[in-house]
């Protein structure tokens, strides 16, 4: 495959080569079945044993416990932002809570309020370079849920470890851009959601986890395939499911656990790679100016401006000739970003970064026409 370029896009995001090898030995005809998994019926029993593995895979790697649902929904995390609170603050008489950490954030508490009252407990709206403090949110003890964006792809913002909770309020995550990046501590937290298209798989699939008694608080008269129950009581099964994206998200995380060795490596990993890219930043004399707050930075989405927007388009261009793919910013933010998911090699991160130092001592002290 030498012909791949390395891809640092935001999602969908680069996927594991032996799982591409796998995918394109299966296309045509899966062993022993005579048919693709493009064509293969959810009923069969060759689903129900991948969706039975992609359950086991995670509760092994996420550490799940009983308590806990697994559900592969459609629609993605945006999605999401509607359902967490049509099934936790519709009918509640408590308002839900947000801290929000980015864009993503931002729009998720703007779809809840759809549902019913929400309060926005901390908000970085002005630049969205950090998380806050564990003093800055103001929580309160009876909100329908407190809703955290783990990481924000955009702006490059990590919680580092989740926040508390107040007792008997359930803790709702977001975990879309880092899910599957890091260990998780599911007994603080109620709701997990991500959208696959970054760690766990291709678009198509959210990976919802979520205590049953959170569950057991919606309301009656949801429409059907907007409630969590259905997916609970159907095994994911109620409807046509996306066969072929859950099947890619079995092989991720059997690649997760045969061939990295679990979260606690894939964190390592991740470190490493976060870190040579902000060493290249730290050490530029200001050429590169990261844009989180070090306390906060991601280990996902890697965000950073040169002297000049010229200088930004210059960079991007000059990296894509390189084979160094998907590096422009959000159009919301500009500048550059390079995203480190779990398939993304160090040597891929390495390749990046001696092209930052020789970009920066070619183009250092330029203006504009750079």
């Amino acid at each position: 495959m030498s012909d791949r370029v390395i891809n640092f896009g935001a999602g969908p995001a680069t996927l594991p080569v032996p799982v591409l090898e796998q995918l394109q030995r299966d296309l045509v005809s899966l062993p022993g079945l005579g048919v693709s998994p493009l064509e293969i019926s959810h009923r069969s029993a060759w689903f129900r044993d991948v969706l039975d593995e992609a359950d086991g895979n995670l509760r092994t790697l996420l550490g799940v416990p009983a308590t806990h649902h697994i559900a592969f929904c459609q629609g993605g995390a945006t999605l999401q932002f509607s359902m967490v609170p049509m099934n936790l603050l519709r009918g509640s008489h408590r308002a839900a809570e947000y801290i929000v950490t980015g864009s993503w954030g931002a729009k998720a508490a703007r779809e809840a309020i759809k549902e019913g009252p929400v309060r926005e407990v901390w908000s970085g709206a002005e630049d969205f370079t950090r998380v806050p403090a564990a003093h800055e949110a103001r929580l309160s003890t009876d909100a329908a849920y407190l809703h955290v964006t783990t990481n924000e792809t955009i702006e490059g913002v990590q919680w580092p470890s989740l926040p508390d909770a107040p007792a008997g309020v359930p803790l709702v995550a977001d975990a879309s851009s880092d899910f599957l990046s890091r260990p998780i501590d599911f007994a603080r937290l109620d709701l997990l959601y991500a959208g696959a298209q970054k760690n766990a798989g291709p678009a198509g699939v959210a990976i919802v986890i979520a205590r049953r008694e959170v569950l057991d608080r919606a309301p009656d008269g949801l429409p059907t395939l907007l409630d969590y129950r259905t997916f609970v009581e159907h095994d994911s099964l109620y409807n046509t499911p996306p066969v072929f994206s859950v099947y890619v998200v079995m092989l991720v995380t059997r690649w997760l656990l045969d061939e990295v060795g679990g979260l606690a490596e894939q964190e390592r990993r991740s470190r490493v790679k976060a870190s040579r890219l902000y060493d290249a930043i730290d050490a530029s004399d200001g050429f590169y100016r990261g844009h989180a707050e070090s306390g906060s930075r991601s280990t996902m989405n890697v965000t950073f401006r040169l002297p000049t927007e010229a200088l930004d388009a210059r960079f991007v261009a000059d990296a894509d000739a390189r084979g160094l793919a998907g590096l422009k910013g959000h159009r919301s933010v500009g500048g550059v970003r390079a995203s480190l998911y779990n398939a993304l090699s160090i040597d891929g991160v390495e390749a990046l970064a001696g092209f930052m130092d020789e970009f920066a001592g070619a183009h250092r002290g330029l203006g504009s026409d750079g």
